[in-house]
């Protein structure tokens, strides 16, 4: 475990200027463009993130709480860097490793192996970094001498197991999860779970997206409630978890 690591939020909020149907209709930009002086065009914000503060330090397993469209996976890419703030800041202190968007980077038309590289390179590390461990990430997918072809080729199962296997090959100080990573079949499910359990052992600081109730409360040691991208609860595990449930109407 790494003691520096640790994460600081202080009043973040996100927003994303949207553009409706309509707006983007080729002849309704023309009225507009012609209309423009006469009645200005009022953009259409939506909010993903409002005044999120967070203190996360080594040794924590937070958990991000909260129904579809709360926020969860937008703080998840603030954490990692992909979005940045519109209002507050971000301190983030050791190595990343987010293992949500796990397509990213990938090309169907390129093979396994080059694959390897692009994904690799997405993810933060260093193209040395991937070639010396390329070898042992060939060895992780149990793909053997389809990595030579295009992962066109590939069944949905093949592919997840290559993103799976590049993904889990750097590891970090602070692991960024979205949902726990489930690939392959039964065995290779097996292998994965154990991969994953011991990065997540390692790494100074855990934090997990996710609506599994048990496994939040068998990972994670404290969690956050997001509503409409702030928090509403934060705190000890089964106090947000008895908030959230209640809101869901679902049985703790």
């Amino acid at each position: 475990m790494s003691p520096a690591a640790h994460i600081v939020l202080r009043n973040v909020s996100v927003t994303f200027p949207v553009l409706s149907f309509r707006d983007r209709s080729l002849r309704s930009r023309f009225v507009s463009e012609v209309t423009r002086r006469r009645k200005a065009a009022v953009p259409h914000i939506i909010s993903a993130l409002n005044d999120v503060s967070l203190d996360i330090r080594a040794g924590d397993r937070l958990a991000i709480i909260g129904g579809n469209g709360a926020g969860k996976t937008t703080l998840l890419r603030v954490l990692a860097g992909i979005y940045h703030p519109t209002a507050g800041s971000v301190d983030v202190l050791g190595r990343c490793l987010s293992l949500f968007d796990l397509s990213a980077g990938i090309d169907e038309e390129a093979t396994g192996y080059e694959n390897i590289m692009r994904r690799g390179l997405v993810i933060g590390a260093r193209r040395a970094e991937i070639d010396a461990r390329r070898a042992e990430i060939a060895e992780f997918t149990e793909l053997g001498d389809r990595l030579d072809l295009p992962l066109r080729t590939y069944s949905s199962g093949m592919m997840l197991r290559l993103i799976f296997a590049v993904a889990t090959a750097v590891e970090g100080e602070i692991v960024l999860l979205d949902e726990w990573i489930g690939v392959g079949d039964q065995q290779f499910r097996k292998k994965a779970r154990q991969r994953l359990d011991e990065i997540v052992a390692r790494a100074g600081i855990l934090v997990l997206a996710s609506h599994d109730v048990d496994l939040i409360r068998s990972t994670c040691n404290r969690a956050i409630l997001l509503q409409e991208g702030r928090i509403a609860a934060a705190g000890a595990i089964e106090d947000v978890l008895q908030r959230y449930l209640a809101g869901t109407g679902a049985a703790g």
